[in-house]
């Protein structure tokens, strides 16, 4: 029940403060006015406002940006540990800086479309800007919803267009030339399930012998894994298993009886047992080489400040000719090899990354992915994610049913899935055909 109070201020006058209560049972001010008629009202219109639902505390709207969201929003919000990260960058790296000291209730669509005009002057991609309008946008459709706003800055404000580019689709023969530059048969049946079963990443190096049922040749995707800054995760780990997919959808679909046949034989090789991964980190530790042998009668580098000359392939055409031809990197590194190989230089032990098991997808892109694309050939800079893409249009080109196709990779529309019809580079040839055909008529 609410109440007024009594306050004598400094003149000797009497002040009267309405108190309310919310619906949590706490008292808050409706305001201070000079008669307790007034102050009566005043409460008891804002216990009217909190029977109907639109109370709001107008000291929440007086609150900075920054409280907000650090306080409010980010602990608050329910979202998926990948999101959080990634918005939490976003946020102080882009926007906390220009909203983060004004108050909730004084940021206006004015301010909003001075902050994206920035962003376009401190060079930012269209796609960058859309992303954190995206994020601002969500933390005021929360504000507005938890009553802190009563406006929404982010309506009508636009930001430049991002161009959609057409999707540039793997063909078989360019997946055949990755496929045989691959360094060893793990990573070649990573690669070849990947695109034999459209799979994410995460969904792949997640898989494990459970999932399949290799008589029927089925697999079943029930869960991801995500890989996180382990201030997000919370157990404080790399990797985060997700108990379902991306679409929140178990999903089974077949896999040809060829690859079904290596999966069968690559867990038999490698003695996998019912709940373990299928494929799994394993970092090399490159044995020791050789080191390469200095050059004979390879000249003299060119002088340095002293206006001395030394000869190409010693120690001292390195560090005093300051030389990085390759036959005095290799002096040096002959020289730094022997030193290791007696203990001396404390040699370090090479890095590996922090895993559970699960592939690093970093380490997997730079130490297995670039350099096989690299040894191919391809002028096309395939990704890991392109293989899922090439999956579903060799489905498509194949003739395969479009709702299938849909059900296949976990897609939640299929207008998703439709995008991958007619991107194969040769899915104009039919056009071009008919052109052919009509323009030969006038040279009958």
């Amino acid at each position: 029940m609410g109440h007024s109070y009594v306050r004598v201020g400094a003149d000797g006058k009497k002040r009267y403060t309405a108190i309310y209560r919310d619906i949590r049972g706490e008292r808050h001010s409706a305001g201070t006015f000079a008669s307790k008629k007034a102050a009566d009202k005043a409460w008891q219109a804002a216990e009217a406002r909190v029977a109907e639902g639109r109370a709001g505390n107008a000291a929440r709207s007086r609150q900075t940006f920054q409280r907000y969201v650090e306080k409010e929003w980010l602990p608050h919000h329910m979202m998926e540990a990948t999101t959080r990260e990634g918005y939490t960058y976003s946020i102080y790296a882009h926007i906390m800086k220009w909203f983060g000291p004004m108050r909730m209730i004084e940021i206006l669509p004015s301010d909003v479309r001075a902050w994206v005009k920035d962003q376009q002057e401190r060079g930012l991609s269209p796609a960058t800007i859309r992303l954190n309008k995206s994020i601002l946008s969500g933390i005021f459709t929360t504000a507005l919803n938890d009553q802190v706003t009563s406006l929404h800055p982010c309506k009508g404000v636009k930001t430049p267009t991002v161009p959609k580019k057409p999707l540039r689709i793997v063909s078989p023969e360019e997946f055949d030339q990755l496929y045989l530059a691959l360094p060893d048969d793990e990573t070649r049946l990573l690669a070849e399930t990947a695109i034999e079963s459209g799979m994410r990443w995460g969904e792949l190096t997640e898989l494990r012998v459970k999932d399949l049922e290799l008589i029927n040749c089925l697999v079943t995707v029930s869960r991801t894994v995500v890989e996180i800054n382990p201030k997000h995760h919370p157990e404080g780990k790399r990797f985060l298993i997700k108990e379902y997919p991306k679409d929140r959808e178990f999903r089974r679909f077949k896999i040809s009886p060829p690859i079904a046949a290596k999966l069968k034989q690559h867990i038999k090789d490698s003695k996998l047992e019912r709940d373990d991964l299928l494929f799994v980190y394993r970092p090399e530790v490159p044995a020791p080489q050789a080191a390469p042998q200095p050059a004979e009668h390879v000249g003299l580098t060119e002088p340095n400040e002293a206006g001395r000359r030394y000869r190409h392939g010693t120690l001292s055409a390195y560090s005093a000719g300051k030389c990085r031809c390759q036959h005095c990197k290799n002096a040096y590194a002959t020289y730094r090899a022997e030193r290791r190989a007696t203990g001396k230089d404390n040699p370090r032990q090479p890095r590996q990354w922090d895993s559970d098991g699960h592939i690093p997808r970093r380490w997997f892109r730079d130490q297995v992915w670039r350099p096989a694309l690299a040894a191919s050939g391809l002028e096309f800079k395939v990704k890991m994610h392109d293989l899922r893409h090439a999956h579903a249009s060799w489905l498509l080109a194949g003739g395969a049913d479009l709702q299938v196709v849909k059900e296949r990779l976990g897609h939640g529309s299929i207008s998703t899935t439709e995008k991958y019809l007619h991107t194969l580079p040769d899915a104009d040839e039919t056009a071009l055909d008919a052109l052919t055909r009509t323009r030969s008529r006038s040279r009958r």
